[in-house]
C-alpha cells in the first residue's frame, strides 16, 4: 500500500520513514522507497524460486478446496489451471474454475479446458457427494476472468517445452488430460519434473471394494501415465482417509473472514456434513493433499512401489495394483513325461514407477492448510 508521506508503496516502512523526519523531502523519499525495497527483495527471491506447477482438476469440492490452497501458497507457481471431467461436466467444471480463479484475484493464471470425457468409457460424474453445481450448491459471483482457448492437453504440451525439467503436474482428477498430453508428444516425459497426483489406493477403494475414484473414471489415461516413466507420487486414499478435516478444524477456519476464507468455510462445512450423514468424524482431504505434498513432499512417507493400473477386471477395473517388494516369481514352462507345467525358478527384480504414500502428518498438513486459507 502506497505510503503518504514518502510515496513509496509499503506500508511496512513506515516507522523506519518515520525516524528520519530531519531528512529533506527528496532524500526522505529515497531513503523510504529503498527500505522498501531491501523488504520486497526477500520476497522477489522466494517467489522466482517456487516451484513452477499445473493443476489439472475437474473442479468439485476437494479440487475447490486443492486450488485455494495452491494460490495461496507462495511454495507455488501455479502456471495454469487445466479441467478434465469427473465430479462434473467438463462445462460445469471450467465455469467453476473460473469463477474460483476469479474470487481469489488470478485472471493472470491461464485456465483452460480439455477433454469432454474419458478415453473409452461413459463420464461418471459425482454431484451426489460435490453438489449440483460441483461446489456444495454455494453460487460464486459471475467470472471475470477469460478462457484460454488452447484445448488443455496442448497447452500443457507448451508450458513444459517452455519450461522444460521446471514444471510439476498436479493432475487431482481423472487422467485424460494427462494421458493424451502424453500421447500426442512423448517427449514432455523427460523434460517435467515431476507428477503429483491425487488418485488410487492400496488397501481398497471408495467407488467399490478395489477401486478409487479418479483412477475410476478413466483407467486406461491412468495406465498410460503410471507407465509414462517420469518422477511421480502417487497420493491416494491410503493417507487421503487418515487427514480428516473435522468440526474443530471448522471451527478454527471460521475464525477469519475473507472471500476465500468465506467460501471455503461454506464447502468443508458442506462437506463435513456430509460426511457426518455417513458416520465419519470428518471429511478426507483427498485432492488439497496432493497440492500439500507439492508443498512439503516431507508430509508424507512415500516408498517406491511398481504400480499397475488394472483395466479389465469385471470387479477389479480401476484398481491400481502396486508391488510393495518390487519383485515377481520367475515362472519357466518345462516338459515332464506327465506332462507340461510352470516351475518357479527364482525371482526377478521390477523397476518402481511410483512413490506411494503410505502415511501423512496429518494434523500438520490440516493446520497449513486453515493458515493459508486465512491468509496466514
Amino acid at each position: 500500500m502506497m505510503n503518504p508521506e514518502s510515496g513509496c508503496f509499503s506500508a511496512q516502512v513506515t516507522k523506519r520513514c518515520r525516524t528520519a523526519r530531519d531528512r529533506k523531502p527528496f532524500e526522505l523519499g529515497i531513503f523510504c522507497c529503498l527500505a522498501a525495497l531491501a523488504l520486497l527483495t526477500p520476497y522477489s527471491a522466494a517467489a522466482s524460486g517456487a516451484k513452477k506447477i499445473i493443476l489439472d482438476t475437474d473442479p468439485g469440492t476437494d479440487d475447490a478446496m486443492a486450488l485455494m490452497l495452491a494460490l495461496n501458497s507462495p511454495e507455488l507457481d501455479v502456471r495454469a489451471i487445466t479441467v478434465v471431467p469427473g465430479n462434473v461436466t467438463a462445462a460445469q467444471g471450467l465455469e467453476n474454475a473460473l469463477r474460483m480463479v476469479s474470487l481469489a484475484k488470478r485472471c493472470d493464471i491461464l485456465v483452460a479446458g480439455g477433454a469432454q470425457h474419458p478415453l473409452f468409457q461413459k463420464l461418471i460424474t459425482a454431484e451426489f457427494w460435490h453438489g449440483k453445481n460441483g461446489l456444495a450448491n454455494i453460487e460464486l459471483p459471475p467470472s471475470q476472468c477469460k478462457v484460454d482457448t488452447r484445448f488443455a492437453p496442448d497447452l500443457i504440451i507448451e508450458l513444459i517445452h517452455a519450461s522444460p525439467h521446471e514444471i510439476t503436474l498436479v493432475p487431482v482428477g481423472p487422467l485424460t488430460n494427462i494421458a493424451l498430453a502424453v500421447e500426442k508428444d512423448p517427449s514432455i516425459v523427460q523434460l517435467v519434473k515431476e507428477v503429483i497426483l491425487m488418485g488410487g489406493s492400496i488397501k481398497g477403494g471408495n467407488v467399490n471394494a478395489s477401486a478409487e475414484a479418479n483412477i475410476y473414471n478413466d483407467p486406461e489415461a491412468a495406465q498410460i501415465v503410471f507407465q509414462a516413466g517420469w518422477p511421480l507420487t502417487m497420493v491416494g486414499l491410503d493417507v487421503g482417509d487418515k487427514t480428516l478435516f473435522s468440526r474443530r478444524h471448522l471451527e478454527q477456519l471460521g475464525q477469519a473472514h475473507g472471500p476465500v476464507n468465506d467460501f471455503i468455510y461454506g464447502v468443508t462445512k458442506f462437506l463435513v456434513e456430509l460426511s457426518e450423514k455417513f458416520g465419519d468424524t470428518g471429511t478426507p482431504m483427498y485432492d488439497p493433499l496432493a497440492v500439500g505434498v507439492a508443498i512439503d513432499a516431507s508430509l508424507v512417507t512415500a516408498p517406491a512401489m511398481h504400480v499397475d493400473v488394472e483395466t479389465r477386471g469385471e470387479f477389479t477395473r480401476g484398481e491400481t495394483v502396486a508391488n510393495r517388494r518390487n519383485e515377481i516369481e520367475r515362472n519357466v514352462l518345462r516338459h515332464f513325461p506327465e506332462g507340461d507345467r510352470y516351475v518357479i525358478e527364482g525371482l526377478d527384480k521390477v523397476a518402481p514407477n511410483a512413490r506411494v504414500c503410505i502415511d501423512v502428518q496429518a494434523e500438520k498438513f490440516l493446520q497449513l492448510f486453515v493458515s493459508r486459507m486465512q491468509g496466514r
